[in-house]
């Protein structure tokens, strides 16, 4: 079988090589799955470059989700009954961007046929992400203001999304004139186009009247450090990326008065508490939102697997409009 698979940490485009590798068996209660497609996400790149929250010593293969079908059990129940059938990849060791993975059977997740590939090989790092942030961390009721840094960002969709479908208000903040236009069609309630300058002016001449006290931050440095100033009393922040690499700086009187907060999220760190009933619910309702139109992801290319580095250039390509997916096979 063919796989991504990079020796020493650093930029993917320079470290990532096809390789041959042999067939791996599954072992007890573990499924080997023949890969379909794999998204190319921030994660993994930062995976990649050795600045991820988890890092694994190379040689390793990355890949955090993805869909395929299960052709071989290694045994126990939920092996067999996934036997056969099309599964969202939900591997949180990494290891995706291969033509087979084997992985614990309870990672693979059957999806349903009125789902395209597409669609179910992103179909849990986003959608939960943005569902238990936005319904289970921050509890956003209906009819309250969230402000969300990247809101042009897949993820940043999908919030605007459940804003509409949930019934509470999106202040979306942009880096560029050209992605307020790319969200117009999504309908949210405000875009404010941000430019290194003072984000709680900003506000306040556009939005005089919104009333901040929720907040997703997935940049941090200048921008993020600016949100947490522009919440109201209660106020409460939740960090779930890094995108400019840089620290959260803030002086400790922006969260003593009116009492603000600052939280983090790591999905996989949040799944690891969770039970398996409440895993099973938040999947079905993954599934129903994205049938609704809610959970979706926009893909703006695919590439076959042999044209990693085209699939690379393009997934870090500034101004891109969806995700890009590698397809093996």
């Amino acid at each position: 079988m063919r796989a991504l698979v990079f020796d020493r940490f650093g930029e993917p485009t320079e470290v990532l090589q096809l390789r041959d590798l042999p067939l791996p068996k599954p072992g007890p209660g573990q499924v080997r799955v023949r890969m379909i497609a794999s998204p190319i996400n921030p994660s993994d790149l930062l995976f990649i470059r050795g600045v991820y929250g988890r890092r694994d010593e190379p040689p390793a293969v990355p890949g955090f989700e993805g869909v395929g079908i299960v052709e071989e059990s290694g045994g126990g129940l939920l092996g067999w009954r996934v036997l056969g059938r099309r599964v969202a990849v939900l591997n949180s060791q990494g290891g995706n961007w291969q033509e087979q993975v084997i992985l614990p059977a309870r990672q693979a997740v059957p999806v349903p046929d009125d789902l395209p590939d597409e669609q179910a090989a992103s179909f849990f790092v986003n959608p939960a992400t943005a569902l238990v942030m936005v319904t289970r961390v921050l509890k956003v009721p209906p009819g309250e203001w969230l402000l969300q840094t990247a809101a042009n960002s897949a993820l940043g969709k999908m919030v605007i999304r459940l804003s509409h479908a949930l019934g509470f208000h999106t202040v979306n903040i942009v880096r560029r004139e050209s992605a307020r236009q790319e969200l117009e069609p999504l309908r949210p309630d405000a875009v404010v186009v941000w430019n290194d300058n003072d984000l709680s002016q900003l506000l306040r001449e556009q939005l005089p009247q919104v009333p901040l006290r929720y907040a997703l931050d997935c940049v941090g440095g200048k921008l993020g450090s600016q949100v947490i100033s522009c919440l109201g009393p209660q106020g409460h922040l939740l960090v779930y990326g890094t995108l400019s690499g840089e620290p959260l700086v803030f002086s400790p009187r922006d969260l003593m008065v009116n009492s603000r907060k600052v939280e983090g999220f790591w999905l996989s760190e949040w799944t690891k508490r969770q039970s398996a009933w409440t895993m099973l619910r938040l999947f079905r309702q993954i599934i129903r939102l994205m049938r609704r139109g809610v959970l979706v992801t926009d893909v703006a290319a695919q590439y076959p697997i042999e044209r990693f580095q085209e699939a690379l250039q393009h997934a870090q390509a500034s101004g891109r409009t969806g995700k890009v997916l590698l397809r093996f096979g």
